[in-house]
């Protein structure tokens, strides 16, 4: 049986090491927290940092594995791409086009640089710098670091003192210690998901973005998109024209973009599974076997059957989150909304820490309704409809 290292092993990783093990592969799981609930459906969990590409290297030497696979996760990806150009592995792009993808600061550059339609940005790799600088656009502005995701160390500055607060964080929450500065783009947010083959998009599914106390966290995506096919249609033509540029052959391509006027403004690309389960979001919502394709995409398999598939009604991934911090008593779920769900993973326990209400999940449901207008309506008011009690 040949074996497989997925470079993680949190909740938003199981549906790829379920569809590895269906695929036949021994599954071996790694990270810093043994206590992750992915490991619990591995062959074998190996501990060691996952955003340490030498220690993934070390694992997967070991074990002689036939593939590497990312979890949900930047730092993963690189690691993988790593593991894979020292290894020979097939299914991973060359690490330095993934550190020009995942790093901002570089992929700034080259989007700017190739007439992708992205924020104008500035990168800094000293924050004496940083501060020092005449900004070449008007506040407001965001601060970035240049190696995280999830919204962790960004700040929004609409004034020089906010501006200095903002690059302190900033420059203290990146591990590289480089951020980028870029203009604030007004817009909706929202996510597209594709899936290449020979450099050209052969799947693609789209989604609206929601949030909720922290503005730069994805706590819900909806679909269908709210957005005109045209814009669809530009997101296609981009994306394989940068993988044209990147010599992107196949695999998941999945970009964060702000919609301003009709113009889509891609704000991020990922070559990773996106997170908080987002994959089970597609499988839902097309019937697709979304985890599989990215699984048999990291092992070199040239999936030859991947199609295009419609969204098929309307659904939620829904992050259940909190409003006030404390220790978490209960969920209480409205009955209007409990009938709506067709999926859950929720993993809180009495007496948990609710600590940080900007970052923490107690777990994730997955909602379809009868209608786009009830959809519109409810989304935006889920986290009162399932509701995390604080004592």
């Amino acid at each position: 049986m040949k074996t497989i290292l997925i470079a993680g092993g949190g909740y938003a990783d199981i549906p790829m090491i379920r569809a590895a093990k269906r695929l036949g592969y021994r599954v071996i799981t790694s990270g810093n927290r043994p206590e992750e609930l992915g490991h619990r459906h591995s062959d074998l969990y190996e501990p060691g940092d996952f955003s340490d590409g030498e220690a993934m290297l070390a694992i997967a030497r070991r074990h002689g594995v036939a593939a590497v696979c990312s979890c949900c996760n930047d730092f993963s990806a690189l690691s993988c791409a790593y593991v894979a150009e020292r290894l020979g592995l097939p299914g991973h792009d060359p690490y330095q086009t993934a550190l020009t993808i995942h790093h901002k600061d570089r992929y700034r550059a080259f989007a700017l640089a190739n007439g992708v339609t992205t924020p104008r940005a500035v990168s800094f790799d000293r924050e004496a710098a940083a501060l020092a600088a005449t900004l070449p656009f008007a506040f407001p502005v965001l601060v970035k670091p240049v190696d995280l995701t999830g919204g962790k160390g960004i700040g929004r500055a609409d004034s020089p003192a906010d501006y200095a607060s903002a690059v302190g964080r900033a420059f203290a929450a990146s591990r590289a210690k480089r951020v980028v500065v870029e203009e604030f783009i007004v817009g909706t947010r929202h996510g597209w998901s594709a899936f290449l083959r020979d450099g050209k998009v052969v799947f693609a599914f789209a989604d609206n973005e929601h949030y909720h106390l922290n503005p730069y966290l994805v706590s819900a995506a909806s679909t269908p998109a709210a957005v005109p096919a045209t814009t669809l249609d530009a997101l296609t033509r981009q994306a394989e024209r940068i993988a044209g540029l990147w010599g992107l052959r196949q695999g998941i391509f999945h970009v964060q973009y702000i919609l301003r006027g009709d113009e889509p403004v891609i704000i991020e690309i990922c070559r990773r599974p996106p997170g908080d389960l987002y994959v089970t979001l597609v499988e839902h919502a097309t019937g697709v076997d979304y985890p599989s394709w990215i699984v048999r995409s990291a092992t070199g398999d040239p999936c030859p059957d991947i199609a295009p598939a419609a969204v098929r009604g309307h659904y939620v991934r829904h992050c259940v989150m909190g409003f006030k911090p404390g220790r978490i008593h209960g969920v209480q779920v409205d009955p209007t909304v409990e009938e709506l769900i067709v999926d859950r993973m929720m993993w809180w326990r009495p007496g948990d820490a609710f600590a940080d209400v900007h970052l923490a999940k107690a777990g994730i449901v997955f909602l379809r309704f009868p209608t786009e207008a009830a959809m519109t309506a409810t989304t935006p008011r889920l986290q009162e409809l399932i509701r995390v009690e604080t004592l």
